[in-house]
């Protein structure tokens, strides 16, 4: 088990036990999912970008991600139903908790001019969306290999039923949020 599954599991259940004022142990939030993707609009036309965002992401999770294809046919981008244009991993379980540790602890303290994250990413029902711009400031990608940075969407699925009791969870894990 990992030091935060263990973290979360006693200090931060009952914090938001009192904060939220809940009557079971099973109404706390938790996190269930993180799914993370990567778009590459020009793998298209170079399916090398595409294998090696492919990699990258597998390096970045540990676990393989699956490649996505168009759901529909865009003339003006030159795209058609069924081509390949990203990957995504969805994480659950240890692996979840290792990347969320991961991204909190040496990820994001890495970026360039970081003074947090917003708190307006919630879409209304507990899930945080956060964008980066770089895949390089994960420690297990090595910058002399990179052929070209990439973005990565990461979507944090939550068991909250609103905004504030997932930002609640998050800022108990280490979620470093912007002042408002």
């Amino acid at each position: 088990m990992s030091s935060l599954k263990e973290k979360y599991l006693e200090e931060i259940r009952s914090t938001l036990m009192k904060r939220f004022a809940y009557k079971n142990v099973m109404q706390v939030p938790r996190l269930e999912k993180v799914v993370v993707n990567m778009g590459i609009g020009e793998g298209k036309d170079n399916p090398k970008l595409l294998e090696a965002a492919v990699r990258e992401l597998s390096l970045i999770t540990g676990q393989k991600p699956i490649v996505t294809k168009a759901k529909k046919s865009v003339a003006s981008f030159k795209l058609r139903e069924g081509m390949s244009i990203g990957c995504k991993v969805t994480l659950r379980g240890e692996m979840m908790y290792d990347f969320v540790n991961k991204l909190i602890n040496v990820a994001l303290p890495r970026v360039r001019d970081f003074r947090g994250i917003s708190p307006k990413s919630f879409d209304g029902r507990g899930n945080f969306s956060l964008g980066l711009k770089e895949q390089i400031i994960f420690p297990e990608i090595d910058y002399d290999k990179v052929e070209k940075v990439h973005g990565m969407d990461i979507t944090i699925v939550t068991t909250a039923k609103t905004d504030e009791e997932a930002k609640e969870l998050l800022r108990e894990l280490g979620m470093p949020f912007r002042a408002a």
